[in-house]
């Protein structure tokens, strides 16, 4: 079989979106659409090793600080970084700033050989009402990162005009990571991105949803903010992250297991 893509080597760095949250594993831990993609890559290139040393909480400079150095030391020749969503959240966010690291970022790893790839945020505010504010925050680092990207020839996956990205289906229910269905998806984008054949239908919309009574959408709310909101910003008022005391789940490049 003659592969579509060169890659040999995967390496994903970034925070909880590429480390996975929100898709189990069945074998323990997380999954997420970075294993996926290199699952689809393995799947046309049978010798691909993939590492992925992603870590959730972590901030775009963090990301550059604790990750970059050890991907590039791993010789990868494709990279996924996503980085700027725990900056967005937090009340000093800076998009020059957040992009200058990410720009750090694309810069070495291009200058590695390496074949980099990133994706924009979705609209959050239509996953989360409480989102709404960070709107214009979204708006200014996606242009500037689409900007960056396009200087260092570095992929993107823009995600941010397909309704589909923020069907409550593709998030899980702490609606701050990305459900089964959601990595899945991302993967699948990643692929077509990268010019995988197949995967052009990753933007396609889900079927409709049966309407929803009023009462149990007050009642899912409330149990949302309780279970989730109310954690999350007892950990911000510590100057707590979700990542302290965590390392990467595959900080060694190996083989991928094909999913049946």
């Amino acid at each position: 079989m003659t592969a579509p893509h060169p890659y040999t080597r995967y390496i994903a760095i970034g925070d909880s979106l590429s480390e996975g949250l929100g898709d189990p594993s069945p074998a323990g831990g997380h999954r997420g659409w970075a294993d996926r993609l290199a699952e689809i890559l393995a799947g046309h290139q049978p010798g691909l090793t993939y590492a992925n040393l992603a870590v959730r909480g972590k901030t775009a400079a963090q990301i550059r600080a604790e990750q970059l150095g050890p991907a590039i030391e791993l010789e990868p020749d494709l990279v996924t970084v996503t980085a700027g969503m725990n900056d967005l959240v937090r009340s000093g966010f800076d998009a020059a700033s957040v992009v200058a690291e990410v720009e750090e970022m694309f810069v070495r790893l291009t200058a590695s050989g390496a074949r980099v790839a990133i994706m924009t945020f979705p609209d959050l505010g239509k996953v989360s009402p409480l989102a709404r504010r960070v709107l214009p925050r979204i708006v200014d680092l996606n242009t500037r990162l689409r900007a960056t990207a396009e200087r260092h020839g570095v992929a993107v996956l823009d995600v941010f005009p397909h309704p589909v990205t923020t069907d409550p289906r593709l998030w899980s229910d702490d609606r701050l990571h990305t459900s089964p269905l959601g990595h899945a998806r991302i993967a699948s984008g990643m692929a077509h991105v990268l010019g995988l054949p197949d995967h052009a239908d990753w933007t396609d919309p889900l079927p409709p949803r049966p309407p929803v009574p009023v009462l149990r959408a007050v009642g899912t709310e409330v149990r949302w903010a309780v279970d989730f909101l109310g954690p999350w910003l007892w950990r911000r008022l510590r100057g707590r992250s979700s990542g302290d005391g965590c390392s990467a789940k595959r900080p060694e490049p190996g083989p991928v297991t094909l999913s049946a």
